[in-house]
C-alpha cells in the first residue's frame, strides 16, 4: 500500500468515526432541545386550558380574548355530544372550519378525539396542511370542576416547522464541524505548505460567505417575483432609459478613471521621483479628498460654483453658468478619486530599482527616452491597477451624481432611487448587477495584459537611490501643476472649515461658534462609534489584503482566478446594494448579524479589500521570487518569509491599504446607511442628515472633526509601523 493510499484509508476511517460522533451529538442536542421546548409549550397549554370557562356559552368570548396567549398557535373548541358520540367545532374561524371538515375523518383525528374524550391529551403523529403550512394538532380535554366529566375538547394547531430554524442552524453547525475536521486532516496529511493551504481555504471561505453569498441573494431578487421565477424585472431595466443610464455610467467612469490616473501619476512621480520640496505637505493635502465624506466636495463645489455660488454669482455675477451635469461630475469625481490612483502608484514608483535607468542613461539615452522605455513600463501594473480602482469607484459612486448629475443619468443613481425612492429591491438589484459587466471586463483585460509582461526589478540587490529623470525645467512645471491642483483642493476644503463659523451659509455669513458646540454635542456618539468600528476593521483589512496578494501572486491552485475575481467584485456594485445584500443575507439563520457591530466591520473590510489587494499584487509583481525561495532553501517557513521578507517589501502597499481602509471606513455612506442601528451609529450618516436638512454649519463641524481624527490616526499609524528604511531611496540628479 502506497503512502498516499494509506493516508486516504486512515482519513476514511477517521472521517467515519467522526461523522458518527457528529451525528450522535447533533441528534442528541436536537432531541434535548425539542424536548425542552415541548415541555415548556405543554406547560403553557396547561396554563391556558386552566383559564377556560366551563360554560360552553362563554367559550367563544374566551377564545377571542385569548388569541395572543399562545403565540403561533390556534385554538378551536370542539363540542362533544355524549348521546351520539359526535364532535362539532363551535364558532370556528373559516380556515379552521375548513381544516376540520377536510381532516375530521382522518384516523389520527379520530384517535385524538377519542383519547381526549377519555381524558387523555393526544398529539397527532403526522402533520396536516393548514393555510399552506405543515401543522401538528393536539387534542386537549376540557373537564368540569371535579374532573369527572368532559365539557369539550380544545383542538390546538401548531406549525410543525417551529423548530426548522434551530434545525437549520444545528445542521449547518454539524456539517461545518465535519467539513472543518476533513479540511484540517487533509491539509495536514497531504499539503506541502500547510500555512499557505490554510490561508487559501480561509480566503475562499471569506470570499464565499461575505461576497458571493450576499451577491447571490441580490441576484436572486432579480429573477424572483412573489416566490416564483420571473424575468419581468430584467425586461423592465433593459429598456431604453436604463441603457442610457448605463452608457452615462460608462462614459463618466472612463473619463474619471483616465483623468484621475493621469493626475495621480503626476503626483506620484513628482513626489516620489523628483527632488521637489514640501513632499510631506503635498502628500498630506493630496489625501484630503479620501478622508472626507464623499458628498462634501460636491457641496463645496455647489456652494462656490453652483447657480447661487459664492464665486459664480456673488463674485463673478454669472447667471447662465451651470456646474451640474457631466462636466461637473468629472471634476468632482476626479478630485475625489485621484488620491486612490496616487496612493496605488506611490508604492510602485518607490519600489522601482534605478539600476536599469542608470544603465540607459550611461548608454546616452535621454531622460525622456529612459522614462518612456523603462520607468513607465515598470510602473504599468500600478497604472492599470489605479485605473481599474478609480473606474470601479466611479461606477459605484452615487453620492456625487445624486447631488450634481442634473439631467445626466448614471446607473448607480438609478439603482439607488429604485431601492430608496420606489422601494423596488429587485429593480435596484438588477441595475447593480449590470455594473458587474464592465468592471469584470476591465479586470480580466488588465489581468491578461499584466500576465503577458514581466516587471521584476527587485532582485535581492536593491539600490538605495533613485535617479531623477526630470530636468530642472520639467521639475518646475510638474511642481507648478501639483501646487495648482493642491490650491484648488485647499480652496474647496477651506469652504468646509469656513462653514463651521458661518451662521447660515448663503443667507447669513455672520460669525458664530454655536455650530461647534451643537454639532459636537449631538454627534459625540456617532464619533465614538465610527472611530471604534474603523479601528477594528483597519488591521484586519491590511493583513488580509497582504496575505491575499501573496497567495494570488506566488501560489498556484485550482480556482485561483475565480477567487481573485470574487475578491475584486465589491467595487463593482453600488454601496447601497451591497448594504441591502448584507441585510438580505445576514438577517436570517445561520448568520444573524444585522444590528451588530460585526456586520459593519465586515462590510468595511470586504468593501475596501480590493484596494490593498491591488496594491499588494502590483508591488509583488516587481519582486523576484528567488528572494523568498532563497530564504526557504535556508530553512525559513512560509510565516517567517512573509514576516521578514515579503512584509518589509510590501510596507508601502501595506500602509496604503490600512490607511485607505481606515479613511474609507470613517467616510463610508452608501452601504453603512442601511447597516447602522440604534446601538451603532456612523458619523457620515450624521453629516449627511445635517446636510440634507440644510444645516451646513453643523455638517461642516463634523466633517472638519472627521478630517482631524483621520490625520491624527495617520500619525499614530506611522509611529506604530515605523519605516525601517529598507525601501527608502534618495533622489540623485
Amino acid at each position: 500500500m502506497t503512502n498516499a493510499r494509506k493516508k486516504l484509508f486512515v482519513f476514511a476511517a477517521a472521517f467515519t468515526v467522526f461523522a458518527c460522533a457528529d451525528a450522535w451529538v447533533f441528534l442528541t442536542i436536537r432531541k434535548a432541545f425539542i424536548g425542552i421546548v415541548d415541555g415548556m409549550q405543554a406547560k403553557q397549554v396547561d396554563l391556558f386550558v386552566g383559564t377556560a370557562p366551563l360554560d360552553p356559552a362563554d367559550i367563544s368570548g374566551w377564545l377571542e380574548s385569548s388569541k395572543k396567549t399562545l403565540e403561533g398557535e390556534q385554538v378551536t373548541f370542539i363540542s362533544v355530544d355524549p348521546d351520539t358520540g359526535t364532535y362539532k367545532p363551535v364558532d370556528a374561524e373559516p380556515a379552521l372550519a375548513q381544516f376540520w371538515a377536510a381532516n375530521s375523518s382522518d384516523p389520527e383525528f379520530v384517535k385524538g378525539l377519542d383519547s381526549a374524550y377519555y381524558f387523555e391529551p393526544y398529539t397527532t403523529a403526522k402533520t396536516f396542511e393548514l393555510e399552506g403550512l405543515k401543522t401538528n394538532v393536539t387534542f386537549k380535554p376540557l373537564l368540569n370542576d371535579d374532573e369527572t366529566d368532559i365539557v369539550g375538547i380544545l383542538m390546538i394547531t401548531r406549525e410543525s416547522g417551529a423548530f426548522k430554524d434551530f434545525d437549520r442552524i444545528l445542521l449547518i453547525f454539524a456539517v461545518g464541524v465535519l467539513a472543518l475536521f476533513s479540511v484540517i486532516w487533509l491539509v495536514v496529511a497531504f499539503a506541502r505548505d500547510r500555512i499557505s493551504a490554510f490561508a487559501i481555504i480561509i480566503l475562499a471561505v471569506i470570499a464565499f460567505v461575505f461576497i458571493a453569498y450576499p451577491l447571490f441573494e441580490t441576484f436572486r431578487l432579480t429573477v424572483m417575483s412573489q416566490g416564483h421565477f420571473s424575468l419581468d424585472v430584467w425586461k423592465r431595466v433593459l429598456g431604453g432609459d436604463y441603457l442610457r443610464a448605463f452608457g452615462g455610467s460608462m462614459l463618466l467612469g472612463v473619463l474619471t478613471a483616465t483623468v484621475s490616473t493621469l493626475i495621480g501619476f503626476l503626483f506620484a512621480f513628482t513626489v516620489n521621483r523628483t527632488s521637489m520640496r514640501g513632499k510631506k505637505l503635498a502628500n498630506a493635502f493630496a489625501t484630503l479628498p479620501v478622508i472626507s465624506p464623499p458628498f462634501s466636495l460636491t457641496l463645496s463645489v455647489i456652494l462656490l460654483a453652483g447657480n447661487n455660488g459664492l464665486i459664480t454669482r456673488q463674485l463673478l455675477g454669472l447667471s447662465n453658468f451651470s456646474i451640474y451635469g457631466l462636466d461637473g461630475l468629472v471634476i468632482v469625481q476626479t478630485i475625489s478619486m485621484f488620491p486612490i490612483a496616487y496612493m496605488t502608484m506611490s508604492g510602485v514608483l518607490k519600489s522601482i530599482d534605478s539600476t536599469q535607468e542608470d544603465a540607459a542613461l550611461d548608454l546616452s539615452a535621454g531622460r525622456f527616452k529612459t522614462f518612456t522605455t523603462i520607468t513607465l513600463p515598470l510602473a504599468m501594473p500600478g497604472v492599470l491597477s489605479a485605473w481599474l480602482l478609480v473606474f470601479t469607484n466611479s461606477l459605484a459612486d452615487f453620492a456625487n451624481p445624486l447631488l450634481l448629475a442634473g439631467d445626466f443619468r448614471v446607473l448607480s443613481v438609478e439603482a439607488y432611487m429604485e431601492v430608496t425612492g420606489r422601494n423596488d429591491l429587485g429593480g435596484g438589484a438588477a441595475l447593480s448587477v449590470m455594473l458587474l459587466l464592465p468592471t469584470l471586463t476591465a479586470f480580466l483585460a488588465q489581468r491578461y495584459w499584466v500576465s503577458k509582461k514581466s516587471f521584476v526589478t527587485v532582485t535581492g540587490k536593491p539600490s538605495s537611490r533613485l535617479t531623477e529623470l526630470a530636468s530642472p525645467g520639467v521639475r518646475r512645471i510638474l511642481t507648478g501643476l501639483v501646487v495648482l491642483i493642491l490650491t484648488l483642493i485647499v480652496a474647496l476644503y477651506a469652504t468646509i472649515v469656513a462653514g463651521c463659523f458661518v451662521r447660515n451659509w448663503g443667507i447669513d455669513y455672520s460669525f458664530t461658534l454655536d455650530n461647534i458646540f451643537e454639532a459636537l454635542s449631538r454627534g459625540k456618539k456617532a464619533i465614538f462609534d465610527t472611530v471604534t468600528l474603523a479601528a477594528l476593521a483597519t488591521p484586519i483589512a491590511g493583513i488580509l489584503s497582504m496575505v491575499g496578494a501573496l497567495i494570488l501572486v506566488r501560489k498556484s491552485f485550482i480556482g485561483k482566478r475565480i477567487l481573485e475575481a470574487t475578491m475584486m467584485t465589491p467595487f463593482a456594485i453600488p454601496g447601497t446594494l451591497l448594504g441591502i445584500s448584507y441585510i438580505l443575507a445576514f438577517n436570517k439563520p445561520p448568520l444573524i448579524l444585522v444590528g451588530t457591530a460585526a456586520i459593519i466591520v465586515i462590510n468595511y473590510v470586504i468593501r475596501e479589500l480590493p484596494v490593498g489587494l491591488e496594491g499588494g499584487v502590483a508591488n509583488l509583481r516587481q519582486v523576484d521570487p528567488s528572494i523568498e525561495e532563497s530564504a526557504q532553501d535556508l530553512g525559513a517557513d512560509t510565516a517567517t518569509v512573509f514576516r521578514t521578507i515579503v512584509l518589509p517589501i510590501l510596507r508601502p502597499s501595506f500602509i496604503s491599504s490600512m490607511s485607505y481602509t481606515f479613511v474609507r471606513s470613517m467616510t463610508a455612506v452608501s452601504a453603512i446607511i442601511f447597516l447602522i442601528s440604534a446601538r451603532w451609529y456612523h458619523l457620515t450618516v450624521q453629516i449627511y442628515n445635517f446636510s440634507e436638512n440644510l444645516r451646513f454649519g453643523l455638517a461642516s463641524v463634523l466633517a472638519t472633526t472627521l478630517i482631524i481624527i483621520v490625520f491624527g490616526a495617520f500619525g499614530v499609524m506611522n509611529l506604530l509601523v515605523r519605516d525601517d528604511g529598507v525601501m527608502e531611496k534618495n533622489i540623485v540628479s
